[in-house]
């Protein structure tokens, strides 16, 4: 029987999920059971739970056959828990380390209790918060065991399920349950507090309580935030039923009215159509259940108990708007509009936007307004075949206007129309931010490509790393995340980080990357194409070498002596290099070049023909590592500096670990080790191969030469994503030089 049994209902969290289950798998105290409770999630939580149990024993996974909510799945984890104590933990939530050895410590210590509270910090999309509401009672507490009769202050703690560790005795025996609906938690924790005999509080810091900035349902307005009276009515017929608890029944009563108050007044629970009615609900519940002998409380709760008891919500609004006034200030409540806002209603001043949406007009964009490319002229191509009548511009800047292809239709940003098509298409497609200087019109779909596999920190992740968040606006990130309707991914890992680091609302599309259909569709006949353009010789072994940039260097110097390299490769080898876009201008790469020593493909246009062109890559941290993947091609890692590189821009797992599924072939991480892996042949052999088979297998999960038709039929024609992705060992990526 473990000491602890840790339950995690979980729903819709895949880009949460593995933080949280690492947080309690690795802490330090080692008895323990976790019991992953998939509430039917439509998302990929079912998998990674699977992928957890596989891997650890401690770990059950337990699949709801259809979805009953947080309340009854903790229910269901409940059930199967053997542990002493059993904690409940929400799946975007994550324990600090070393919170488990602090509570078996605390219980050693005092002996049994039958609840043991610890306090929390709130993480917010941004950083972290202050200390909590709680941090001064935690602190009082000391190592004191009490019962809440004797210290009715601690009604004040933060009442909900996850910050106690309860006796799974105790809470079996009295028979507690969550009941289904929002707010679950409270009328339990509060049931617990008032019978438990032996109360303590640990005063450390035991969980990051994340507020999400989209996705939360405590943050959706609706309906269901009225669950609210059903639960505290079944808190009160609890009580009913126990009468040496009246003494309770004041402290509960004005808790739970507070929260009925504090949910209304919040725009993100109560939408404003429906705060009279719940105005007249916690109106009734107040008079149903006010004790005898009841004393109000002081400040603005008091107050608003009163209007409770009058029924006079017209007074509350009076009031409640005085106090926003106060509170923010008389300019900001009524001037108050939001940067989208402002946009829009400039937006609305001109004629094109009052005309309807052309429900066959597609906007395109790549890398900022770049040359077409990438997985947006995959889409686009495809989108010719599958949705003709659906016609595609592209928007182009200014000095490339002259270079665009023959047959493309483009726009420049800023001419008269590229305010027309911009205003008028209902499509949008760009594999970086969208353009600023429009308003997103109801009606409108925003695809978000993307154009890589974060191995890099990104997103919000990047205000932890100085180095990598030199020049972001995270305001106008995340304006721009706002207008996401879907969100493209070629991997678990990919849809994981995306949800995590752009927090808002938009729906992920599991197709695969467009651009990386080609590695499948190619014959040898289009590689040897390549090669012949290149200027590749024949009977040679092409080596491309695609380093990543580095934003906290001024200048890029390759890691390695690129002549010293390829002399010792010898003439069996050359060497293909391409300097990543922000960093072309480089006299050293030009001179080489020049002197014949290696080929530059910097400038060439398709990174995916270099990829088919190479019999294999060097590389450091690029993301192109695991798009070549798709190849099962060599993949040889350059890590002289990942040390630094990992630590100043950090990274979203160890890609030179030398784990299956992390590093994909052989690792150098000097220049002689380097060649060494070329002149040996380790490069291709037995080990590299292996590391790669798993590399892909984890990293090329959705790329199987069919992901712009599924794209295409999903956005454009509104149909299932289809054809099924192809197993890997199905697949056949074009054929090696």
């Amino acid at each position: 029987m473990p000491r602890f049994s840790v339950v995690i209902p979980v729903f819709k969290v895949q880009g949460y999920l593995p933080e949280c289950l690492d947080s309690v798998l690795e802490q330090s105290f080692q008895d323990i059971e976790v019991i992953a409770v998939n509430d039917c999630s439509p998302d990929n939580c079912g998998t990674i739970i699977d992928e957890y149990a596989a891997r650890d024993p401690r770990v059950q996974a337990v699949h709801l056959p259809q979805n009953v909510g947080l309340g009854r799945a903790r229910n269901a984890g409940l059930e199967r828990a053997t542990g002493d104590y059993v904690l409940f933990l929400d799946s975007d939530d994550s324990y600090t380390p070393g919170l488990l050895q602090a509570l078996a410590a605390r219980l050693d210590a005092v002996g049994e209790l039958d609840i043991l509270a610890f306090d929390h910090i709130r993480t917010y999309w941004h950083g972290k918060g202050g200390p909590s509401q709680s941090a001064e009672l935690f602190e009082r507490a000391g190592t004191d065991v009490f019962r809440l009769q004797d210290r009715p202050e601690y009604i004040h703690l933060f009442l909900v399920a996850w910050n106690k560790a309860f006796r799974r005795a105790f809470f079996l025996e009295q028979g507690f349950q969550y009941a289904p609906g929002l707010y679950e938690d409270a009328p339990v924790t509060q049931m617990a507090m008032v019978t438990a005999e032996r109360i303590g509080c640990l005063n450390r810091v035991g969980i990051e309580y994340r507020q999400r900035r989209h996705g939360a349902i405590t943050k959706t307005p609706g309906r269901k935030h009225f669950d609210i009276f059903e639960q505290y009515e079944g808190l009160f017929a609890f009580l009913d039923e126990r009468p040496e608890l009246a003494w309770s029944k004041p402290m509960l009563f004005e808790r739970a009215v507070h929260h009925m108050l504090f949910s209304l007044k919040r725009s993100e629970r109560v939408r404003p159509t429906d705060r009279k009615e719940f105005f007249g609900r916690t109106a009734d519940f107040y008079a149903a259940h006010l004790p005898d002998g009841f004393t109000l409380p002081g400040g603005t709760t008091g107050v608003h108990m009163r209007l409770l008891a009058k029924r006079s919500f017209r007074t509350y609004q009076t009031a409640e708007f005085a106090a926003r006034v106060k509170r923010a200030g008389p300019r900001k409540v009524l001037g108050a509009t939001s940067r989208v806002g402002k946009h829009a209603a400039a937006g609305l001043y001109t004629l094109q936007r009052r005309r309807p949406l052309d429900p066959n007009l597609a906007v395109y964009s790549s890398y900022g307004d770049l040359l077409p490319s990438c997985n947006p002229a995959a889409v686009f191509d495809r989108a010719k075949e599958l949705a003709p009548h659906v016609h595609g511009v592209w928007v182009v800047r200014q000095e490339l206007a002259d270079q665009v292809p023959a047959g493309i239709d483009h726009v420049v940003r800023g001419s008269r129309r590229y305010g027309e098509v911009t205003a008028r298409a209902t499509y949008f497609v760009s594999n970086d931010g969208f353009p600023e200087d429009i308003a997103k019109r109801p009606g409108q779909i925003h695809l978000q490509t993307h154009h890589g596999t974060p191995l890099k920190r990104m997103g919000t992740d990047q205000r932890a790393y100085p180095a990598a968040a030199q020049g972001m606006n995270f305001d106008r990130l995340l304006d721009d995340v706002n207008r996401w309707d879907l969100s493209l991914s070629s991997n678990q890992h990919s849809t994981e980080q995306w949800e995590r680091v752009y927090p808002g609302r938009f729906e992920s599309l599991d197709a695969g990357y467009p651009r990386n259909d080609r590695f499948y569709t190619a014959g040898a006949e289009d590689v040897a194409a390549v090669r012949d353009r290149l200027g590749i010789p024949a009977g040679r072994t092409a080596l491309l070498y695609a380093p990543t940039h580095r934003e906290y260097r001024k200048d890029w110097t390759p890691t390695f002596d690129l002549r010293r390299v390829a002399e010792a490769l010898g003439d069996d080898f050359v060497l293909l290099v391409r300097a990543h876009h922000l960093d072309r201008e480089n006299p050293v790469l030009d001179a080489l070049a020049e002197q014949g020593s290696v080929i530059d493909v910097s400038a060439h246009p398709s990174v995916e023909d270099l990829c088919l062109a190479a019999d294999a890559l060097i590389t450091d941290y690029s993301s192109l590592v695991f798009d070549y993947a798709n190849l099962d091609r060599p993949i040889v890692v350059d890590a002289s500096d990942w040390k630094i590189y990992s630590e100043v821009r950090g990274v979203t797992f160890d890609l030179v670990s030398g784990r299956p599924g992390d590093t994909p072939g052989t690792v150098a991480t000097t220049e002689d080790e380097l060649i060494d892996a070329f002149r040996s042949g380790r490069w291709r052999g037995a080990e590299a191969t292996e590391l790669r088979s798993a590399f892909r297998e984890r990293f090329c999960q959705y790329d199987d030469g069919h992901a712009a038709e599924r794209v295409v039929r999903r956005v454009f024609l509104g149909q299932d994503p289809e054809p099924a992705i192809v197993p890997p060992a199905r697949r056949t990526p074009a054929p090696k030089p």
